[in-house]
């Protein structure tokens, strides 16, 4: 049951939640109070009684409090000023209850949110492939408020609601047992209009998280590709379909709170209907003598606090409707299984000679569209391997296999003779470098991203790297050198300058297997023409695969494999395959690696 697995976000703070109850249980019982001094007033001051406490609280103990004799004006200064010393205590102690409970609330609500980011880290590519980051980062900042709603306005207040429904019933069901019984006729109306509107509201809720989740896509893609709008002046229509899903949005909450609406008109009328009864048959009571004026006074305050419970249990409900919708969509998240799992007797690995072996290797984003077809290819350790082919040929794909982004459907991939999925995810990354095509810097310093791979990594070894990638002048001359904010995913910086960054940090992490993805295609020559030089030196005496489409990048290195339509159609080093006339020499006269 989905509350259950709410509850389990507040392991560990159940002694601080029921010191919040005792806060909030004191604080019903000072409410219950509060009619008292007025009725004890009423009754027995105004009517001429000077004994005041000596019959002040019968209906509630049974047997009175003697206290010695009053004059009026005594009475009821100490009368009310015990209004205000109840009042007092009922505010402290329902400020302690009331920041307990949402303390409490805060501290599960970050307990979610972390266990739902970790597990969106932890899922395979295939999962964040086919799902909006958009709508993964609603529910985690948003929909996960729902664990927040359950707790404070759902299971707190059906608590403290139902104790003081509880304690209500019990005194004025002393006070005047028909009038009670009266008061509580409109329960099950209410109950049947909870009910009536229950499905509704959890639906449109639903629509609303969905609709809020495709206007922060719309926003987030929009403001990231906001130099490609520019360049095509597409302002407009950016704005117009920003507006679409805004409108979306807008018509969702219309409906709920049109729903919300209609119910809160149902209940307040329920209510007003139970209250002139009780007014009508209390006054009748009140003129025949069997009830007095000051009992009647305390029965009106209480059926304010009988029916404010009631009232708010019919907005709690549909408050855990809407909760409920969210904590589903958060639970979505959280019950998807990672499609990339070590195995059992997985072990990790401290270092690797780098022998790589791709045997009988075939794989699928989707079960109907085969993007590798039997791969077999061995890569020896410190070897060079060039992966050649047109767009869509499959060597992305094939690159991305080694580090286990994903897992192949059939065959096998292995790193010194062991099935890689024998080797813990953590152990085989920390023994592979990737350069890619477009470098991804985060929002932080020069130097924090230089030791992404190795946050222990030293000051001087941080420059080493930049050194050896050949940033480190240009990064010298940053206004804050190494501690310069490089801006969002590294706007600040050119894409030389990033792609220089990204070349340190494969120096930093020093692993023997270096994968190359395009890493040089968004480069003019002449800065592509530097970058190469420092990733040869990066290369050497490491297992490389790189994808380029230059020719004369990778022409001469030890082995180059042609990919046609997943498939392995050639393979061998430069001249020889040149020398085949086959499609890698088509290539070679072209010029180029892209078709």
């Amino acid at each position: 049951m989905i509350y259950q697995r709410v509850l389990k976000y507040y392991r560990g703070f159940l002694t601080r939640s029921l010191i919040a109850l005792g806060f909030s249980f004191a604080a019903i019982g000072l409410n219950l109070l509060k009619p008292w001094p007025f009725k004890i007033i009423v009754d027995q001051i105004l009517p001429g009684r000077l004994n005041v406490f000596q019959f002040a609280f019968p209906p509630l103990f049974g047997s009175a409090i003697k206290t010695p004799a009053l004059d009026a004006t005594q009475a009821i200064a100490l009368l009310c000023l015990a209004m205000i010393v109840i009042q007092l205590l009922w505010s402290l102690l329902s400020l302690a209850s009331n920041y307990m409970f949402v303390k409490i609330g805060l501290q599960s609500l970050m307990r979610l949110r972390t266990e739902l980011y970790a597990h969106l880290q932890r899922l395979s590519l295939k999962f964040h492939d086919t799902r909006r980051s958009a709508d993964s980062s609603f529910r985690v900042a948003y929909d996960s408020q729902s664990v927040q709603t359950i707790y404070n306005k759902g299971f707190t207040n059906i608590v403290s609601s139902g104790v003081t429904l509880l304690g209500t019933f019990a005194v004025m069901l002393r006070l005047d047992w028909q009038l009670t019984l009266l008061s509580l006729a409109i329960v099950p109306l209410l109950i049947g209009t909870i009910y009536f509107f229950a499905k509704r509201i959890r639906t449109q809720s639903t629509t609303i998280q969905e609709q809020d989740s495709a206007l922060l896509t719309q926003t987030q893609e929009g403001l990231s590709s906001i130099r490609m709008v520019h360049a095509f002046g597409r302002e407009e229509f950016e704005v117009s379909q920003f507006q679409q899903h805004a409108h979306g949005s807008l018509q969702a909450n219309l409906r709920l709170t049109m729903t919300s609406v209609k119910s809160g008109l149902v209940i307040s009328t329920l209510i007003a209907l139970g209250t002139a009864a009780m007014y009508y048959v209390g006054s009748l009571h009140v003129l025949a003598g069997t009830l007095s004026l000051g009992v009647l006074l305390v029965f009106i305050a209480y059926l304010v606090m009988l029916y404010q419970p009631l009232e708010s249990l019919t907005y709690t409900a549909w408050a855990m409707e809407g909760a409920t919708a969210g904590a589903r969509r958060c639970f979505e998240i959280l019950d998807r299984q990672d499609d990339v799992v070590d195995s059992p007797n997985a072990i990790a690995i401290e270092k690797t000679n780098g022998a790589i072996s791709f045997q009988n290797v075939s794989f699928g984003y989707d079960s109907d569209r085969e993007i590798l077809s039997n791969v077999n290819l061995e890569i020896a350790p410190n070897q060079i391997i060039a992966l050649v082919g047109g767009t869509g040929a499959g060597k992305s794909t094939l690159l991305s296999l080694v580090p286990r982004f994903y897992d192949p459907t059939a065959g096998r991939l292995t790193l010194d003779a062991r099935d890689i999925r024998e080797v813990t995810k953590k152990s085989l990354r920390q023994q592979i470098a990737i350069v890619l095509q477009d470098t991804l810097l985060f929002s932080t310093t020069v130097r924090e991203n230089i030791a992404y791979g190795r946050p222990d990594a030293t000051e001087d070894e941080i420059r080493e790297a930049a050194q050896r990638a050949q940033a480190d002048e240009f990064i010298s001359q940053l206004p804050n050198g190494y501690e310069s904010e490089v801006g969002e995913r590294g706007g600040h910086l050119s894409v030389g300058q990033r792609q220089r960054i990204g070349i340190a940090r494969a120096f930093l992490k020093n692993a023997p297997i270096l994968l190359l993805d395009e890493p040089t295609s968004a480069l003019d020559p002449t800065t592509e023409s530097a970058i190469m030089e420092t990733i040869k030196e990066l290369m050497r005496g490491r297992t490389t695969i790189i994808i380029t489409h230059r020719i004369a990048t990778i022409h001469n290195v030890d082995q180059i494999v042609v990919l046609e339509n997943g498939r392995v159609v050639e393979q061998g080093r430069g001249p020889e395959l040149v020398a085949r006339g086959g499609v890698y020499a088509k290539l070679h006269a072209s010029g180029k690696f892209t078709a």
